[in-house]
């Protein structure tokens, strides 16, 4: 996977929290697979990855499902929050500098997928879309779901629109402790999976969720739809139209391999518990990657109403 060199990415609206604590604030609840207590080894450290704050924020004061400015594709206003002048991602200008560098690659992604979102959620939403923008931090940070730490893994926090991303996360926890392969495409997939939940807070789909744990809950709808709405914006990206080039089959391979190391059952596995799906809030390794497949084969949000489907 490579960028378009020419690419402007200066408006990739990312920005770095720099270290921050893991105590203080409300601490937010981790829904662990299986009923794992904190402290008993695997379980205990992660653990739920491209994590939904279900237990802070849905269901009550979401923001509305609407407002902002659209257009196709054009420019945004920053986001309230957004320091431009953030020094990480300073020089991340082209996508010459995404090619060669990790943080400017994180920019580029986030620029594409607010690009691919501005255009399809009106189309085929009927909704307007407002960008939502990528924080990353090391250690803990405040956010408006409460404070987080670094054990948390992705996750996007429908009370400020924003999606926070501890960086060590892939090396450390995805590859090191649940055995997932790892490449260049891993967590443009787990940032096309987190902007999915924006793209759930916009439609109001999270208001949907009463069930937040077991194999048909809506918990894990909402999940699979997200892996799907991923899928799609893969789909886009690979079409060769936007700032993505030479995306293959290989790329595919590294997102499946992650949708698929992120399953319920294969964390239940892991943590040396049986397969209980009455635990699941994620959905099984097979459904993560069949539902990512929907979004990159049929590329449209009517393929991924995973609320409406009789099987997942």
């Amino acid at each position: 996977m490579r960028f378009n060199p020419k690419a402007d990415i200066s408006r990739g609206r990312v920005s770095d929290a720099g270290r921050g604590g893991g105590g203080g604030g409300s601490p937010m609840r981790i829904p662990i697979p299986g009923g794992a207590r904190a402290g008993g080894g695997i379980g205990g450290l992660i653990i739920i990855v491209l994590f939904i704050v279900l237990t802070t924020c849905v269901g009550g004061g979401l923001p509305g499902g609407s407002g902002g400015t659209s257009g196709q594709g054009g420019s945004i206003g920053q986001p309230e929050g957004i320091d431009s002048g953030d020094q990480r991602y300073a020089d991340c200008t082209s996508g010459a500098d995404a090619n060669r560098d990790a943080d400017c690659a994180r920019k580029a992604v986030a620029y594409s997928l607010e690009q691919f979102w501005a255009r399809t959620l009106p189309e085929q939403g009927g909704t307007d879309f407002t960008p939502a923008a990528i924080k990353t931090f090391a250690g803990g940070v405040a956010t408006g779901c409460g404070q987080a730490s670094s054990q948390v893994g992705p996750f996007y926090c429908p009370a400020d629109q924003q999606i926070y991303l501890d960086t060590t996360f892939f090396s450390d926890v995805l590859e090191g402790q649940l055995g997932g392969q790892g490449g260049d495409f891993v967590e443009p997939y787990v940032l096309g999976h987190e902007y999915g939940h924006h793209i759930q807070n916009l439609l109001g789909t999270m208001g949907q969720v009463r069930t937040q744990q077991g194999a048909s809950s809506d918990a894990v709808r909402l999940e699979l739809q997200a892996d799907c709405y991923a899928g799609m914006w893969t789909r886009d990206a690979a079409d060769g139209d936007g700032i993505l080039e030479g995306l293959d089959q290989g790329d595919i391979a590294e997102a499946l391999d992650s949708a698929k190391a992120v399953g319920d059952d294969r964390i239940q596995q892991q943590a040396g518990q049986r397969v209980d799906p009455e635990g699941w809030t994620h959905g099984s390794s097979e459904q993560r990657m069949r539902w990512f497949t929907t979004g990159y084969e049929q590329g449209t949000l009517e393929a991924c109403d995973t609320f409406s489907a009789s099987s997942l």
